[in-house]
């Protein structure tokens, strides 16, 4: 396998109700699907995110699994799961990768796409759309 053994989907959303603006705090949840496009089962081992908002603030985010599961998926098979993050601002961006390991002992670390999180999201004619930056 030369190319990544899975595909990554994610929808963030902001979270109006958890959020506190006077506080500076704004709360995001995204749900990620991933996919196994490979011909064997991969593994979902370790995760590293990268947020930044547009306050300058960063955070680096480094652990195993996903919300505590490290979901092992036959090939074709996705898992979807939703977390979350707090900014210190309305607006910032996520991206990192996952670190996959297929049955036959290939290991792959597997790009998550930058994506934005907005505040302001939720009005216009784009209310609830993700947006993949490229």
């Amino acid at each position: 396998m030369s190319n990544p053994p899975m595909t990554v989907e994610v929808a963030p959303q902001y979270l109006a109700d958890q959020s506190s603006p006077s506080e500076k705090i704004y709360t995001f949840a995204y749900t990620i699907t991933v996919t196994n496009v490979a011909e064997v089962a991969i593994q979902l081992i370790a995760r590293h995110w990268l947020i930044h908002d547009e306050s300058g603030h960063a955070q680096e985010v480094k652990g195993l699994g996903v919300i505590g599961q490290q979901p092992l998926l036959a090939p074709g098979e996705s898992f979807r799961y939703t977390s979350g993050c707090r900014l210190h601002a309305p607006s910032g961006t996520m991206h990192g990768s996952y670190f996959v390991v297929s049955e036959t002992g290939e290991r792959f670390d597997v790009p998550i796409p930058m994506f934005a999180l907005e505040a302001d999201a939720g009005t216009g004619p784009l209310a609830g759309a993700s947006r993949v930056l490229h």
